[in-house]
C-alpha cells in the first residue's frame, strides 16, 4: 500500500506550528496527530522563522505604498487641473482683448 502525500495549506501549517509553539504540545505528539515527519515539521518551523519578518514588513509597506500612490495620483490630477485652468484664463484674457474689453 502506497502512502498518500497530503498537501497542507499555509494556514494549516501555521496551525500545526502553533500547537507546538503556543500550546506547548511536544513535537512528537503534533507529528503523530497530523501524520507528518518530524523533519517536515522542523522545515516548516525554519521557514516560518526565516520569513516571519516579511509578514510585518509587507503590511507596513503595503499601507504606505497605497497612500503614496493615491497621493501621487491626486497630485497629478491637481496639476492637470491647474494647467487646464491656466489655459482657459489665458484664452479668456485674449478674447477679452480681441473684443476691446479691458
Amino acid at each position: 500500500m502506497s502512502r498518500q502525500r497530503r498537501q497542507f495549506s499555509n494556514a494549516e501549517k501555521v496551525a500545526i506550528l502553533r500547537r507546538h509553539l503556543i500550546e506547548k504540545a511536544p513535537v512528537s505528539d503534533v507529528c503523530e496527530e497530523f501524520q507528518i515527519a518530524p523533519t517536515l515539521f522542523y522545515r516548516w518551523q525554519q521557514q516560518f522563522f526565516e520569513n516571519g519578518a516579511a509578514a510585518f514588513a509587507k503590511q507596513r509597506e503595503t499601507k504606505d505604498d497605497g497612500w503614496q500612490h493615491k497621493a501621487a495620483v491626486l497630485e497629478a490630477k491637481l496639476q492637470r487641473k491647474h494647467e487646464v485652468l491656466s489655459e482657459l484664463i489665458e484664452e479668456h484674457l485674449l478674447l477679452k482683448k480681441g473684443f476691446g474689453e479691458s
